[in-house]
């Protein structure tokens, strides 16, 4: 009897991680990118960025994945209330796990699309995305975020806006990071 349970739950769990798996192939299939996380070198960058620019209030990290990025800089700028956009659900699932387990009341992860997500109120947007959502990000950004706002992407520039700074990275990617301000 024993051993029927435990080739049930053998069995059950591996129709688990299956399904879990198919999940983040389709969504990365729908998505045109897979849930990257940034190398620590990036992220560490990236907080030390955070740091150098004035202001605190909401950040949003569009396109999260697993949390990586949002969670270090949790960690490390606590005047920001942070919130990470991801459309995966077992990436986000992970994400709101690891904020709940660090207890990071200040970091938190929502299932969404960052296309349809209204910018309006956000400080400062990060993102580690891929050319296509930049260009659709470009013209969002523009619309919905205030003067003084600020985006950091990764990677990545956004078509048409000037960088008020481009930081190469010491990784062996010499990883850029774009900053920019909204006029």
């Amino acid at each position: 009897m024993e051993s029927v349970v435990y080739q049930a739950v053998m069995l059950a769990a591996a129709a688990l991680m299956l399904a879990a798996l198919l999940s983040i192939v389709y969504v990365s299939w729908r998505n045109g990118i897979s849930p990257m996380p940034a190398s620590a070198p990036v992220r560490r960058e990236v907080v030390a960025v955070m740091k150098r620019l004035p202001g605190s209030g909401i950040m949003v990290e569009a396109g999260s994945g697993w949390g990586t990025l949002a969670m270090q800089i949790g960690r490390s700028c606590r005047d920001w209330r942070i919130i990470g956009i991801e459309n995966s659900v077992i990436p986000m699932w992970i994400s709101f796990l690891a904020a709940k387990l660090e207890n990071r009341a200040s970091v938190s992860f929502i299932r969404g699309d960052l296309y349809t997500y209204s910018y309006r109120d956000v400080d400062r947007v990060v993102c580690y995305l891929y050319p296509g959502a930049m260009r659709r990000l470009s013209i969002l950004f523009r619309e919905e975020l205030k003067p003084g706002a600020q985006v950091i992407s990764v990677c990545f520039a956004l078509p048409d806006w000037e960088p008020e700074q481009v930081i190469i990275c010491r990784d062996i990617y010499r990883t850029k990071i774009y900053v920019y301000k909204v006029h």
